[in-house]
This record gives C-alpha cells, structure tokens and sequence, in this order.
C-alpha cells in the first residue's frame, strides 16, 4: 500500500521532491503546502511543472495538511534563514504524530553538540510524544559528507582523515536569498555576509561533521573556520542578479573538526561565479562542479561525484540528488523509531527500482 505523503515548501528542492511524490508509486500524494499567496489553490501538477492534474490544490495552512492524515511529511522549506520557524514546523508536525523528511533545517542532521539543547528540545519532545520520527538529509550537509565517507571508510583498516569538498560554479543557481543575503555574492568584500559570520560556518556544516565522527566512533572537540574572497574583475551578470565590479565573486571556505589535536574531519567548498576565477583553487571534476571525498588511511580514497541530469545543469543535479536521498528515505523513516534519526540509524536504502529508459 502506498504511503501517504504531504509536501511542505516548493521551491527549488520543493518542486523536486514533488515531481516523484507525484510520479512514484510508492507514494500516495494527499496534500501540499506553500508560503506564497499566489501559490494557493493551484494543482500539485502545475507547481511541479507536470503535464498531469492531480486533483491536489495548494493551502496555505499546516493545520490543513494534518487534517489528510499523512503517514510523512517532506519538508522543503526555507530553514537557513528561518530557524525557529522550520524547528517550530516540524515540532508541530511530529506531535501530530507524522514522521518527517526533509531537507531543512540542516542542523537536525546531528544536532546534539552543534545547537544548544534548548533549541532542538522541542522537537524531540514532540517525536516522542508523537511518536514519530524525524531525518533531515540532503548533499551538503548529507550524503557526501556522511553516507559517501561511511561507504568508503568501511573498507579501511586506517582511517586518519576525512575531506568532503564541494567545487561549483553557482552562476546558474537560482537562489536569491542563499546567494547575495547568505552566501555574500555581489556583495562588497567590506560587508561580512551571514555565513562568514564567526561561528556560522561551524554551525552550518557542524552537524554534518559530528554525524560523520559519530559514525567513526570519535568525538570532535573543536571547529576551526578559515575562508577567502574573490572580488570581480568586472560587472557580469547571473542567474539571480548583477555581481558589480569589486564584489565577491568567488568563496572559499574551509571548516576543519579537531579531535584530540589532529585535524580528522575536514570541509572545504570552492564556489564561483565564473570559471576564469581563482584558477589556483581546485577545480571540478567536470564542469561546472562536483563533489570529491578524500580519505587518507589504509586504502587511502580520492573519490569525484559528478551529478548530472537531463533537465537542468550541475547546480539542478546536485539539488536533485539530494531531494532523492530526502524522498527515497521516506519508507524507512516511517519503519523507524521515534526521534531524531540519522543516516547511522537508518538501514541501507535505494530509490524506487530500476526503470527502462522513457
């Protein structure tokens, strides 16, 4: 029997998710919820950009997606700039006694040594009095940085360090809010953006990090944070605006997770808004961008994930694979206990099956 399903959020990982909540037969989709007005009362169908009429209409209300009596909730709205708020969603949800996958907010990946209890408590009181569970995943933080490294580790005899790296070129990234308010891009180099903020980046891929030392059995007793930028040479444009002359136009960031004075956990992001930028940073593996998981042990592993797909570019793959690692959990978030599940809870598992080429 398929399980019922309800969308909260369609933007760009949103309307992803959607399309297989719609297209997978696993999947009963019986409710959907959007935060912008014009959005309401329009067909799941035309939101995920479908030739198909389900039937299902938008609302406005979380309230009125509980009422559908889902068995999970995929959750894919804003988290990054909306903590509270998308930690309140999801406590709400849960006490209704709904799982929840989702996309955001990052940090319940592995919260615990990353947020104070105070903010994540509310959540775990509801899975428990809800009986519910929770998993939070995607790329980054997410299957690069902890379901890639734990495949590789366990063919090790030696594992002495970690490093996820993620090399992109976001010019075609279609993200107002995380490119200039987040992120900096376009930005004067004068003006500290919120994620080079002190603690942000350590916070932000944190939970990522712990996650992935759980899972090898240490512990992290410190996150350092380093980063550079790159101004423009000239006005160019993007997918989401102008990047004036002398803005940021290039990011490099480094977080590395100490434990016991060795730096075991490494995360490193170069990201560019053109090619020509910074070429004596690493590049991708293809291009436009790519992830690469580096393990330095006995093997040693230098691993290149190069994502792609037939609608979009690399910054629409990577969003897609991430909304699937997201989606396909959904079965085994539901068999789970209750609480805040991470990839180390959870049992291996794949997508839908394999399916003939359209």
């Amino acid at each position: 029997m398929a399980l019922r399903v309800v969308l909260v959020g369609t933007g760009n990982a949103g309307r992803i998710a959607l399309t297989q909540l719609i297209t997978d037969p696993r999947f009963e989709l019986v409710g959907v919820g959007v935060s912008t007005p014009e959005k309401i009362g329009r067909d799941a169908g035309e939101l995920a950009g479908l030739d198909v009429v389900t039937g299902i209409t938008a609302v406005g209300d979380i309230g009125d997606l509980l009422a559908t009596r889902p068995d999970c909730a995929v959750y894919c709205a804003m988290g990054d700039t909306r903590l509270v708020e998308a930690m309140g969603d999801i406590a709400r949800i849960l006490s209704a006694g709904v799982n929840v996958v989702g996309t955001a907010p990052g940090l319940l990946m592995y919260p615990w040594g990353t947020l104070p209890d105070k903010l994540f408590a509310a959540v775990e009181s509801a899975a428990t009095a809800g009986g519910a569970s929770v998993f939070v995943n995607g790329v980054d933080p997410g299957f690069v940085n902890d379901l890639v490294p734990f495949a590789l580790a366990s063919t090790c005899q030696r594992v002495e360090q970690v490093r996820c790296l993620e090399i992109a070129d976001y010019a075609t990234y279609d993200g107002s809010t995380v490119m200039f308010d987040v992120m900096g891009f376009g930005k004067p180099l004068d003006e500290t953006p919120m994620l080079l903020q002190p603690g942000v980046l350590g916070i932000a891929w944190g939970a990522g990090m712990r996650a992935l030392a759980a899972g090898l059995g240490v512990r992290i007793d410190e996150i350092t944070e380093t980063y550079e930028r790159e101004p423009a040479p000239e006005n160019f444009r993007i997918a989401v605006g102008e990047v004036p002359e002398g803005s940021q136009a290039a990011l490099r960031f480094e977080i590395t997770g100490w434990v016991a004075g060795h730096p075991a956990i490494v995360v490193e992001h170069i990201t560019r808004l053109r090619d020509d930028l910074r070429p004596d940073w690493a590049r991708p593996a293809q291009a436009g961008g790519s992830y690469r998981v580096e393990i330095t042990g006995e093997p040693s592993y230098a691993v290149d994930i190069s994502p792609s797909s037939r609608r979009g570019d690399h910054n629409y793959a990577a969003i897609l694979a991430g909304v699937g690692r997201v989606v396909n959990a959904i079965p085994a978030v539901v068999a789970a206990e209750p609480g805040i599940r991470t990839t180390g809870d959870l049992p291996m598992y794949t997508g839908p099956g394999l399916t003939p080429p359209a």
